[in-house]
């Protein structure tokens, strides 16, 4: 495996990555079930690269569908260090437009239905969530949006709900007291496996639309979303293609060893089954 890979999940409207080179497909088994798809491996501008549509080709999976576990685990196997997310999001806030991208920094989780951890079954760790996305990343991600000509805003929270509904106006205008600057649905539960096993990870969030917040505009719909979208992706696929000459393998960031100091559980009464099925994650902590 090459010291540096990088993964781009890729979010609605962002199923494939043009300008790869030597493509493979991979379809990768693991522990957890099935991946979204199959994983394209490929190099772009040098870099070697695997990317992965997080809703399946044709869009085939609601965010509560979607198999995190499967998606993050078939990632570390791959060998990838660095995870990009690639993401639509609503906003909360006036000065970030549709058409805007952020790179958030936190995020508040409001999911119910979900598995956002690699532990349980007899193994028990406690990663630190306190920054929950990579500075490193981040800065590369947000430098190479300014580069490529993008309005882009650096920091702020994302809030990750269930979905798939869109929100409530109530609870729109419930999260705008929060502070809240960007809603989506996928995030938070990548962000939580991606410290687990270790990757980088960093959100470029597609600003869509107002949510139903903002009186002046029209109420979200899918239809309205789409055609945001278009043009979003493109500036998106733009901005990747600039970062990944920028992202370097050394890591000082901390997230390549979260799982260190986490483990609780003695390693004599971690079942057999579960130290083969996290071997990706935690070998090099549990012998």
């Amino acid at each position: 495996m090459p010291d540096m890979r990088i993964g781009i999940i890729g979010g609605s409207g962002l199923y494939e990555m043009e300008g790869l080179s030597d493509i493979k497909k991979e379809e990768i088994k693991t522990p957890f079930g099935s991946p979204s798809d199959k994983y394209i491996t490929g190099k772009l501008n040098g870099a070697d690269m695997v990317f992965l549509p997080r809703h399946g080709i044709g869009h085939r999976l609601l965010p509560g569908e979607i198999n995190y576990r499967a998606n993050i685990y078939g990632m570390k196997v791959l060998g990838v260090t660095h995870i990009i997310s690639v993401s639509a999001v609503g906003s909360m806030k006036e000065n970030i437009a549709p058409g805007h991208i952020v790179i958030p920094n936190q995020f508040i989780d409001l999911t119910k239905n979900r598995i956002s951890t690699f532990t349980g079954n007899g193994f028990v760790a406690h990663v630190s969530l306190a920054d929950p996305i990579c500075p490193q990343l981040s800065s590369n991600l947000y430098e190479a949006g300014l580069a490529v000509g993008a309005t882009m805003h650096k920091g702020g929270t994302y809030l990750c709900m269930e979905g798939p509904q869109f929100s409530s106006r109530a609870e729109s205008h419930l999260y705008r007291d929060w502070g809240i600057d960007i809603i989506g649905m996928t995030n938070a539960t990548e962000a939580k496996l991606a410290r687990e096993a270790e990757i980088c990870y960093a959100t470029v969030a597609l600003s869509t639309d107002y949510d139903c917040w903002h009186v002046s505009e029209e109420d979200v719909t899918a239809d309205a979303i789409i055609k945001i979208i278009q043009k979003n992706t493109s500036t998106a696929k733009e901005l990747i293609r600039k970062v990944v000459s920028n992202i370097t393998p050394k890591r000082d960031c901390g997230c390549s060893s979260a799982m260190q100091n986490a483990i609780v559980t003695n390693p004599s009464v971690i079942p057999e089954e579960t130290k083969k099925a996290l071997k990706p994650i935690i070998d090099k902590y549990i012998q």
